[in-house]
């Protein structure tokens, strides 16, 4: 058990130290190649601070283990909302862009309602099974290809800036330093889940809780670190597009790669988790639009921390 803590928190170093990595690369590369921080944060950041979600929905999925892998995806979207948003939120208020708002967030709503309607076969259908077939991942996979077709044409109408303080590297180490981040994230995440699945089970967690909480949040660590060094460092933009370019990416690709390969049976229990997927990202577009337009304060943030620490808490409860 000692060295099973203590990989833990090196996990959590390389997290860390990854996180500073990727951040100042992908600023960097922004600000040098003309393209928008919210651009980077939801493409380059994104994608690869959500690759050990990849990594572990594909391999429970591999071994048959559908609800960590549905678990995972959900569980790390309401990670990312609810507890990175709110932890980001409260270190330095997120000034949002109109093209988060008028896009990127309902976008993610509606990748949270097209799963829900996806899988939930018996009540919408009148199947028998409830399940993510691969006709329904190729669906997934491709409103995937429309979310990119976004990000490009967001690429090319570079307005609306918040560039923040942001410093200039040599083309190649910046590229460097958003690998090398990216690497050490992975393999980071990777040694914070595996030593916390096994602190987990001697506990006697359930598949289903271990991959809507310990699962999601290990896997969401690089978002967490990424967000919250994006926002010390005032970079909003990456701060908020890392967080909604990843529960995007969580449902349309992961889940779309993942059922695409393997069939997964979906347990109707975890339709809860989704509507507070979808409630929470709702309220995220409310605060939004109130007090503060285009704002999230410090106090809003804190809501969305205390609403992550009561659904957990609910979890945790439901499943003694």
């Amino acid at each position: 058990m000692f060295w099973t803590v203590v990989l833990l928190f090196a996990g959590f170093a390389v997290l860390i130290k990854g996180a500073d990595f990727l951040v100042n690369g992908a600023s960097s590369l922004a600000k040098k190649m003309n393209i928008s921080n919210l651009a980077i944060g939801l493409t380059v950041v994104a994608f690869g601070t959500s690759a050990p979600e990849l990594i572990v929905s594909l391999l429970s999925a591999y071994n048959g283990s559908a609800d960590a892998s549905f678990g995972n995806a959900i569980g790390s979207n309401n990670f990312n909302l609810l507890f990175i948003l709110g932890i980001a939120g409260l270190i330095y208020p997120l000034v949002v862009q109109r093209s988060t708002i008028k896009y990127e967030v309902p976008l993610s709503i509606l990748a949270a309602v097209v799963l829900f309607i996806l899988v939930n076969d018996s009540m919408i259908w009148g199947s028998e099974k409830d399940m993510l077939s691969r006709t329904d991942a190729f669906i997934l996979l491709a409103f995937f290809g429309l979310f990119m077709l976004y990000i490009i044409r967001t690429m090319k109408n570079n307005t609306d800036l918040d560039q923040g303080e942001i410093k200039i590297y040599n083309t190649w180490l910046s590229i460097g330093m958003a690998v090398l981040g990216l690497v050490m994230l992975v393999g980071g995440g990777k040694l914070v889940v595996d030593n916390a699945i096994f602190i987990a089970k001697d506990f006697g967690m359930s598949e289903k809780l271990i991959g809507l909480t310990i699962l999601a949040a290990g896997t969401s660590l690089p978002e967490l670190v990424t967000s919250c060094v994006a926002a010390y460092r005032k970079n909003t933009d990456i701060a908020i597009g890392n967080v909604i370019g990843s529960n995007i990416f969580n449902i349309f690709f992961i889940l779309g790669i993942t059922g695409s390969i393997t069939p997964l049976q979906y347990s109707t229990a975890m339709n809860f988790d989704i509507k507070v997927l979808i409630g929470g990202t709702i309220l995220l577009m409310v605060f939004m639009f109130t007090i503060n337009t285009r704002k999230l304060d410090r106090w809003e943030a804190l809501i969305l921390f205390l609403g992550y620490i009561t659904y957990t808490t609910y979890l945790i409860g439901i499943d003694q």
